[in-house]
């Protein structure tokens, strides 16, 4: 009798989610309509890309600070286009990237080709026609090289001091191509610039954007992005907000300087600090092999980066990223409401200075 009832108990407590109904799948779907099928099923990684769609929901909804990390070369694959829409609809309030996002970005902007080409080629062969290739998109080198001037006219002529973070550095890049570029509209970078949206990158010379900085420095160029104004700013907007919340497409150092913002608070307070509210990661990358990219929330757990107290408000989501993240932003687009900008960059002087007015004296 004991073991029955220990056996019911279980099983009301493993099996009250319901059971799995077939998928059916319609002409006229829509993703939203596929993301409520892959929630009714709940089912591998479409349930847990369910879940993390209404996750994005929710940090919407509760008017959290919500960031985006972008790993890798996304761009490239026009990723940038639904970026711009998320950022229009008051979706995203600041992104940490890495470099190479912001830069083939910018080819969009310049109306500068990228093409569809195949990862089964010859490499030499590219090499002597001068096509660059990543995995399976093909830019010539005259892309890169009109991107360059870009970049050095934009740093050299719209640049008012010398010293400054990644994420004023790169509004300038996009004030310049808001007035210059002959597609602005297709450049994330721009519309973050106009909407006063900050792009961090948390290693700026590894890129061409911060080749073409360095460039500059050897002829006499004086603009200096630093670092520790990178820390601070990032550390304060997590700082002055209820409530905060990441969305990461892959991991690596964009994903580690959002995560670390909640250490580095702790360090500057002196006093534990309650973890960020909402995660979801989109990644191919697995826990096993010791990487921060495929670090879970529940490891961040242990680091103070996020709330043990909220766990169902943390999500990962093994997939692609180009396959993921565009589902789970154009259900954010259908289903969220209209929030105002915030308008981050014109407020870090008050940020940073909230932050030092209560962090701890030396």
């Amino acid at each position: 009798m004991t073991n029955c009832s220990s056996q019911q108990s279980l099983r009301e407590k493993y099996l009250h989610r319901g059971t799995i109904p077939a998928f059916q799948a319609r002409e006229d779907m829509r993703v939203v309509d596929l993301v409520e099928s892959f929630a009714s099923a709940g089912a591998f990684n479409a349930g847990r890309l369910a879940e993390a769609s209404k996750l994005f929901l929710k940090m919407v909804e509760d008017d959290a600070t919500i960031c985006l990390t972008l790993s890798g070369a996304l761009t490239p694959t026009g990723m940038g286009g639904i970026l711009v829409e998320l950022m229009e609809k008051g979706l995203i309030d600041f992104i940490i990237s890495t470099g190479a996002n912001i830069y083939h970005d910018l080819h969009f902007a310049l109306d500068l080709p990228m093409h569809r080409g195949d990862f089964r080629v010859n490499d030499a062969e590219l090499r002597q026609a001068k096509i660059h290739r990543i995995y399976d998109m093909f830019l010539m080198d005259e892309v890169l090289v009109e991107t360059d001037h870009f970049l050095q006219d934009a740093v050299d002529n719209g640049s008012g001091h010398n010293v400054m973070s990644s994420a004023q550095l790169h509004h300038i890049i996009g004030k310049v191509a808001l007035e210059k570029s002959p597609y602005p509209e297709r450049s994330f970078v721009a519309r973050a610039a106009k909407l006063d949206l900050p792009i961090f990158t948390s290693s700026p010379g590894d890129s061409g954007v911060g080749m073409a900085l360095a460039l500059l420095k050897l002829h006499g160029g004086k603009v200096t992005v630093d670092p520790d104004l990178d820390v601070l700013q990032a550390s304060s907007i997590v700082h002055g907000s209820k409530k905060n919340g990441v969305l990461t497409l892959g991991g690596g150092s964009p994903k580690n300087f959002y995560m670390q913002t909640q250490p580095m608070l702790e360090m500057l307070l002196g006093k534990p600090c309650k973890g960020h509210d909402y995660f979801i990661q989109i990644t191919t990358d697995s826990p096993q092999w010791g990487g921060l990219s495929g670090a879970t929330p529940q490891e961040a757990i242990s680091w103070g980066k996020v709330r043990k107290e909220e766990t169902r408000n943390h999500t990962v989501v093994y997939c692609d990223a180009t396959i993921a993240a565009p589902i789970l932003m154009t259900y954010g687009l259908a289903k969220a409401g209209k929030r105002q900008p915030k308008r981050l960059c014109q407020r870090f002087t008050e940020l940073v200075a909230a932050l030092k007015r209560d962090a701890k004296p030396l």
